[in-house]
């Protein structure tokens, strides 16, 4: 699955850390959802779309889309 998380964390100054205190997770979760391999359950693909206020669709789309 693709996303979009690394740019629209990177827009708001927020290190890895930051994101992951914010949706509560760890950093490693962070790190291995923006490198594509992880995808987010989608408790917090809802979590990760209210937080910077866009639709999930905004912020992942499948690969092949």
């Amino acid at each position: 699955m693709k996303n979009r998380l690394k740019v629209l964390r990177a827009e708001r100054d927020w290190t890895q850390a930051d994101l992951a205190k914010k949706l509560d997770v760890s950093r490693q979760t962070i790190v291995a959802i923006e490198k594509g391999k992880f995808d987010p359950s989608l408790p917090l693909a809802f979590k990760a779309a209210r937080l910077f206020k866009l639709k999930i669709e905004d912020i992942f789309s499948d690969e092949d889309a």
